[in-house]
C-alpha cells in the first residue's frame, strides 16, 4: 500500500515558496486600504497585457464574466436565437456565458487526440444565425487557431477565445487574444496563474473594448456617480490583483516546470499498455494546465489511484450536451460521438511546477501496478 500522498494540484506548496512575497504584497495592500480598485489593480492590468503579447486588458470578478462581458460587447444583447458555436468538452462556464448573453450555444465535435475542437467539424455548423465561434483552449493547448481564424473572417464571424486554461500557451508563437477578437481567461486557484478566490480578464488588441468591457464591469461608470450605460457589479479586488502580481513574476517559469513534468510523465508512460499520453500539435506549444491520459478501465483505475493517495480527476466526466440543462438543445450522446467516447476514458494526473520527479515516478508505479 502506497503511503505518501500526492494532491491533483499543491496550492500549499506554492504558498510556501513564496510566502515572503505574497505576505508583503498583502501587507501593502491592508495598509494601504486598497481593496477595490487601487495602485495593484492598475498595475496588474498593465503587466498581464505585456505578458499576454502586448494590448489591453480589463479585469472582471471571474473567468464566466469575462465571457459573458465580451459576448455582451461584441454581439450586443441576444434574443435568444442567435447561434454561438463551441464544443462540448468544457467547463460550464463556456456555455453559460453564451446563454446569459442571449445566444444560444452550438456544440462541434472534438479532435480524439488533442481534445480541441474539431475544425473539420465547424464550418458545417454555420448558419445564417451564427454571430461567433468561442473555442476552448483546453488543458493548456490552443486551438489551430490560423485555420479557425480564416473560416472567421470568410464567414465574418466574431471570435472569443476561452483561455481559462490556457496563460502563457501559444499558436505558431503567438498567444490567445492575439489571433481573435479577445482572450478570456480565469484565475481560479487552480489555474496556471491563480487568485485566492474567483478572478477574471479579458485581453484584447482593441483598447475601446478593453475599456468598454471594464467600464461595463464596474456599473457602467465614467464617474463614482456618473454611467454612461448598465453595466454589473465585476470587479476584481485589489488583494487578489496583489497576489496576481506576485505570481505573474514566476509563471513562465511554472509553465517550463510543467512543461519538465509532462515530459516525465510521457518518457514513463511511453508502452504503458492501455494508456494514450497526451498529443500536442506541433504549432503549439502547451502549458499543461492539465496532463490528461486516456486509460482502459478509468473509473476503477481512478477510485484506487484515489485510494492510494494519488489525487487524480476526470475534466469532464459529463460532456455540457448530455447535461441536464442542456437538455433543451435536443442532442442525444452520440451527437458527438468523440466528446462522448473521450468522457469515458479521460483521466487527469497530479501537476503542479513544484512537482518533483520520484512524485511523478510514485504516481506513474501506482498507474501501472493498477491498470495491469
Amino acid at each position: 500500500m502506497h503511503t505518501q500522498k500526492i494532491p491533483l494540484v499543491d496550492l500549499h506548496a506554492q504558498y510556501l515558496a513564496y510566502q515572503t512575497e505574497f505576505d508583503e504584497a498583502i501587507s501593502r495592500c491592508l495598509a494601504s486600504t486598497s481593496f477595490i480598485g487601487g495602485p495593484d489593480h492598475k498595475a496588474f492590468t498593465q503587466e498581464f497585457a505585456n505578458f499576454c503579447g502586448g494590448g489591453y486588458v480589463a479585469l472582471c470578478g471571474n473567468g464566466t464574466d469575462a465571457l459573458y462581458l465580451t459576448l455582451l460587447e461584441l454581439l450586443g444583447k441576444g434574443d435568444g436565437t442567435g447561434e454561438v458555436i463551441t464544443v462540448s468538452h468544457t467547463f460550464i462556464a463556456t456555455a453559460e456565458a453564451i446563454s446569459l448573453a442571449g445566444y444560444r450555444p452550438v456544440f462541434v465535435d472534438i479532435d480524439s487526440e488533442t481534445y480541441e475542437m474539431d475544425i473539420s467539424q465547424l464550418e458545417p455548423a454555420i448558419t445564417s444565425k451564427t454571430k461567433a465561434i468561442l473555442p476552448v483552449h483546453l488543458y493548456g493547448q490552443m486551438v489551430p487557431m490560423d485555420q479557425l481564424m480564416d473560416i472567421a473572417h470568410r464567414h465574418h464571424l466574431v471570435v472569443i477565445e476561452d483561455a481559462a486554461q490556457a496563460h502563457g500557451a501559444t499558436w505558431q508563437g503567438k498567444g490567445p487574444g492575439q489571433w481573435g477578437d479577445a482572450a478570456c481567461f480565469s484565475f481560479y486557484p487552480g489555474k496556471n496563474l491563480g487568485a485566492w478566490g474567483d478572478g477574471g480578464a479579458v485581453f484584447t488588441r482593441d483598447p475601446n473594448l478593453a475599456s468598454r468591457i471594464q467600464m461595463r464591469a464596474n456599473h457602467g461608470r465614467t464617474e463614482k456617480y456618473e454611467h454612461a450605460f448598465e453595466g454589473v457589479n465585476s470587479r476584481l479586488d485589489g488583494l487578489q490583483a496583489a497576489i496576481l502580481r506576485v505570481k505573474l513574476r514566476y509563471l513562465s517559469q511554472w509553465n517550463q516546470a510543467r512543461r519538465q513534468i509532462a515530459q516525465w510523465y510521457d518518457e514513463l508512460l511511453t508502452g504503458l499498455p492501455g494508456v494514450q499520453i497526451p498529443v500536442i500539435a506541433k504549432e503549439a506549444e502547451s502549458v499543461f494546465h492539465l496532463y490528461v491520459i486516456q486509460i482502459d478501465r478509468r473509473d476503477q483505475v481512478l477510485e484506487e489511484l484515489q485510494k492510494n493517495g494519488i489525487g487524480a480527476g476526470i475534466h469532464y466526466p459529463l460532456p455540457l450536451h448530455e447535461q441536464p440543462a442542456y437538455a433543451y438543445l435536443g442532442l442525444t450522446p452520440e451527437a458527438l460521438p468523440v466528446t462522448h467516447r473521450i468522457a469515458q476514458r479521460i483521466l487527469s494526473l497530479p501537476i503542479y511546477p513544484e512537482m518533483t520527479n520520484s512524485q511523478v515516478q510514485t504516481v506513474v508505479e501506482q498507474l501501472a501496478e493498477i491498470s495491469q
